[in-house]
């Protein structure tokens, strides 16, 4: 149902681990005094009672924690961490994006989901992609930092419409922290300097975000103050006039004539494509209130987000496919050759099926049955790895006999950020939001403090095959792999957990459940754990942690591996069966995370 809203048993690993979280046991991004000295270290891990927020950032989880603390709910707070990631973590989102939000309601023990990704333009050609002078696709580097990649951003009305159906607090209300963070700023740490320095020659391409986040030319130094007096006005309006401040009047505006027309130096190479978005796309967004995917695993009611995203359908296949297999009882090597092959397998299904259902027929019942899962474990050798990529299943998927396929490319980008919460009532939200790559399309809306996302470089920029799912259509939504994801147990909230990551999203969140439920790790040990993703593709990306334990072991099964420097973010929280909560974000990757709760347990 859709509805329109309009605006350590984990052997070999141990000594992994415990270097993991002895050097991580304490967030790098610590809460900034005024002055920019860092505050008392915040920790990635804390367990208690109350309520619980666990991010990447510890601003922005004492922000949600501090709505928890004064009788907020977990879609209050969320909303207000939410915007205070916008601040800090200005790279992977803030209100010129989208996201996807999932509420468990603990006194009537229904999931919803808000569908707040980005919209293609209305007069967006299907063809926007394709260089007339060549008939073949843009480059994908330079189709991002260009007024072509932008979408129709839905994180502000994905705030209204969380608060309005299930919040007490009023949005206004919600965004004053973020207004007093923007303005009094925050301390620059290690990832923040590394992540501007990154995009130094596209941010300098374009002024307004030169200007912002480039001072004296140069990235900001570690240690140092950052404000945002632009985007704390931004937010200031949007708190006096709601909403319509954003998508009407003088910021639609402004968002639509940067897109239309990138302002870019002079001195710059980049060719910052003009776009398709207009003021009227603003003002006609909408978000989608809709069912969550649902799933059982190992006893356990798993909930995610259902197309335009793939990644409940994914994620659930997945653990579907898993179910046939008695993980904890296997060897961990045997155990993660089951899950590289389950999470291959379930992406040649997303790639062939999965897009937005408003354009495209989406068999997202079939994709989460268990009888479609039992199909595709039938083609998995339990002692040897596929020749990847694997064939999608037939709909119909009842043997063993499929076809070849070739390999599609990946244009989902590594950055992105995700919240969970729970609050002291029971109820939960698992929040990812983004602008896509890392600084979005580059470009600042000029003395509005905010970048604008890429999110359109999400479609297939040409059909990968006939009837492909993910092309281009003027109003659409682009596929997406963010999986915020709820796992309740007996009705109750068990897991909630989210990671940023781009297509490594959904094999991350699906490695954490298994760590956790199957491997018998606590959910700190689940989450800093070594990762590694395959995404029916010739090579696994792993972690170089992961490749140092495992590698030898799976290369037996016909495993091949290729280094990812970093797989995911995760912030999660577990609730045990007694109420006792734990927060648990990332020891060490970008930067370390954090988790609080309300009260802390002795």
């Amino acid at each position: 149902m859709v509805h329109v809203i309009h605006h350590s048993a984990f052997r070999g690993l141990s000594l992994v681990l415990g270097a993991t979280l002895a050097v991580g046991a304490v967030a790098v991004g610590a809460p900034a005094s005024a002055a920019g000295r860092p505050a008392p270290p915040a920790p990635s891990t804390s367990t208690g009672y109350g309520g619980a927020v666990s991010s990447v950032d510890a601003e922005a989880s004492a922000v949600g924690l501090e709505v928890l603390r004064k009788g907020g709910n977990a879609a209050d707070a969320a909303v207000a961490t939410a915007a205070a990631l916008g601040v800090t973590e200005p790279y992977s989102a803030g209100i010129g994006g989208g996201g996807y939000f999932v509420y468990f309601d603990a006194a009537t023990g229904e999931v919803t989901t808000i569908d707040g990704r980005e919209t293609a333009p209305a007069a967006m050609p299907t063809d926007a992609f394709i260089d007339p002078a060549t008939g073949t696709p843009y480059p994908f580097a330079a189709a991002v930092s260009s007024g072509l990649s932008v979408g129709v951003p839905g994180t502000v009305a994905t705030w209204e419409a969380a608060l309005d159906h299930f919040g007490t607090e009023s949005l206004k209300e919600m965004l004053k922290p973020s207004i007093l963070l923007a303005t009094r700023g925050f301390r620059v740490d290690e990832t923040f300097a590394q992540q501007t320095a990154a995009n130094q020659a596209r941010f300098a391409a374009f002024p307004a975000t030169a200007e912002l986040f480039l001072p004296n030319d140069a990235p900001p130094v570690v240690g140092t103050t950052f404000t945002n007096p632009d985007l704390a006005t931004t937010l200031r309006e949007i708190a006096l006039r709601g909403t319509d401040a954003f998508y009407e009047g003088a910021i639609a505006d402004e968002i639509a004539a940067i897109a239309q027309d990138p302002q870019v130096d002079p001195a710059s190479t980049l060719p910052a494509f003009p776009g398709y978005l207009t003021a009227d796309d603003l003002a006609d967004y909408t978000v989608l209130e809709q069912d969550p995917t649902h799933i059982e695993y190992r006893g356990l009611d798993v909930y995610g987000m259902a197309p335009s995203s793939s990644g409940g359908t994914t994620v659930g296949e997945s653990l579907n496919i898993l179910e046939n297999y008695d993980l904890a009882g296997e060897a961990v090597p045997k155990a993660l050759h089951l899950y590289l092959e389950a999470t291959a397998h379930a992406f040649a299904d997303r790639g062939a099926y999965v897009g937005d259902p408003a354009f495209v027929d989406v068999p997202t019942e079939t994709l989460l049955s268990q009888d479609f899962a039992d199909a595709r474990a039938c083609v998995i050798d339990p002692d040897a790895a596929s020749v990847k990529p694997v064939a999608p299943a037939p709909l119909d998927a009842s043997g063993c006999d499929v076809a070849a396929l070739e390999e599609q490319a990946d244009t989902e980008n590594i950055s992105t950020t995700h919240l969970s919460v729970v609050d002291q009532w029971g109820n939960a939200v698992a929040y990812t939001l983004t602008i896509e790559q890392t600084g979005g399309s580059g470009m600042t809306v000029p003395g509005r403090g905010f970048l604008l996302n890429n999110e359109l470089t999400d479609f297939n920029f040409a059909p990968a095959f006939p009837g492909d799912p993910n092309t281009v259509e003027p109003g659409k939504r682009p596929r997406s792999s963010m999986s915020p994801t709820i796992v309740l147990d007996d009705g109750d909230v068990r897991f909630v957990v989210g990671s940023p990551g781009g297509s490594m999203i959904i094999t991350t969140v699906t490695q954490v459940l298994m760590n956790r439920i199957d491997l018998g790790m606590s959910l700190p040990e689940a989450v800093a754990a070594p990762r590694a993703s395959q995404r029916n593709t010739a090579a696994v990306s792993a972690e170089q942690a992961f490749r140092d334990v495992f590698e030898a072991q799976l290369t037996p099964y016909g495993h091949q591996f290729a280094t990812a420097a970093e797989i995911g973010a995760v912030a999660a929280i577990e609730v045990d069966a007694d109420g006792l909560m734990t927060a648990a974000a990332e020891p060490v990757r970008r930067g370390g995370g954090t988790g609080l709760v309300v009260r802390p347990a002795p």
